[in-house]
């Protein structure tokens, strides 16, 4: 009866969530849906930067080239493509873009692994950016872009996909496999886990899903610009969010998404000039005093007793 208490209270969570964001269009101003799309696009982003660098230790710092390719994609096809067509067109974009360089990539690990990731999205950037400074588009203006509700069940849709994709590697062999690399890639490697194929397809699995968040999410802005969609804050965000929630399944993400995107929100509201400080304190607390984020924080109040 004790094991299922945490079961049953996680699917209380996860249902008391999707609820909220599923009726919060019908209840809500346009200011609180907006809140509810960005907490619905963090939380697709870190899901899927999960499947890869949670599982295997992989830290990537360039999660944000995918979300980026997959912005440009769209906007370049704007009223060229129907959305139908363009938004999974930025998912494979991405991902096939994740194959190509996945390989020399994934050769390398530790510091020299995130640093590269970082170049490399880095040098997308710049590189789009001067293709566009060439043919004069250095920005661009949609109109006609759908309105925010469609977009916003949009995204709930990339948000539940990014969920069950990590729900789903998590609790496979497959994803067993790739925890084996986290814990001892050449251990692995001898046991006779496909170390590189199985890192390139999490590696490309997590590409998809942010490459349509990307497309998505331009749409919303409506004023398109290179060096906006491939900030790397993005990639920066998304690793807070994993690291404050804790774990390797889809309840840490979720976790850390509410915590740091509604705290966020709030300290933006109430202290705009001293936001970045409040919130730099709060992730140095929680890298010295809770390495192991709030899953690990609520495990252990679990396993001493106190209710969650």
């Amino acid at each position: 009866m004790n094991d299922l208490a945490p079961n049953r209270w996680w699917a209380a969570l996860w249902g008391a969530v999707l609820l909220g964001l599923a009726v919060l269009p019908f209840v809500a101003n346009d200011y609180l849906v907006g809140i509810g799309l960005s907490v619905l696009m963090w939380l697709a982003l870190t899901q899927s930067w999960c499947v890869l660098s949670k599982l295997t230790g992989y830290v990537s710092l360039g999660h944000v080239v995918f979300y980026g390719l997959g912005a440009t994609l769209v906007v370049v096809t704007w009223q060229k493509l129907p959305l139908w067509v363009s938004v999974p067109l930025a998912g494979v974009v991405a991902a096939a873009f994740a194959a190509l360089v996945g390989r020399p990539v994934l050769r390398v690990r530790g510091p020299y692994f995130v640093i590269l990731t970082f170049g490399l999205a880095e040098l997308v950037k710049f590189s789009i950016m001067a293709i566009d400074s060439a043919a004069g588009t250095a920005s661009r203006i949609l109109f006609g872009t759908p309105d925010l509700v469609v977009i916003y069940f949009a995204m709930l849709a990339l948000a539940l996909a990014a969920v069950a994709l990590l729900t789903v590697v998590s609790g496979s062999r497959f994803g067993h496999g790739l925890r084996s690399l986290r814990e001892n890639e050449e251990a692995a490697e001898t046991l006779g886990v496909p170390v590189l194929r199985y890192k390139l397809l999490a590696f490309v699995l997590s590409a998809a899903i942010p490459g349509m968040v990307g497309g998505v999410m331009a749409l919303r802005s409506t004023y398109f610009v290179p060096g906006q969609v491939f900030d790397p804050m993005i990639s920066v965000t998304v690793i807070a969010m994993a690291l404050l929630g804790g774990g390797d399944n889809a309840r840490g993400p979720l976790l850390g998404v509410l915590f740091l995107a509604l705290l966020s929100e709030l300290l933006w509201v109430q202290a705009p000039l001293l936001y970045m400080i409040f919130l730099g304190a709060i992730l140095i607390v929680f890298v010295l005093l809770v390495p192991d984020g709030l899953l690990g924080l609520w495990a252990r109040r679990r396993r001493a007793g106190a209710p969650p």
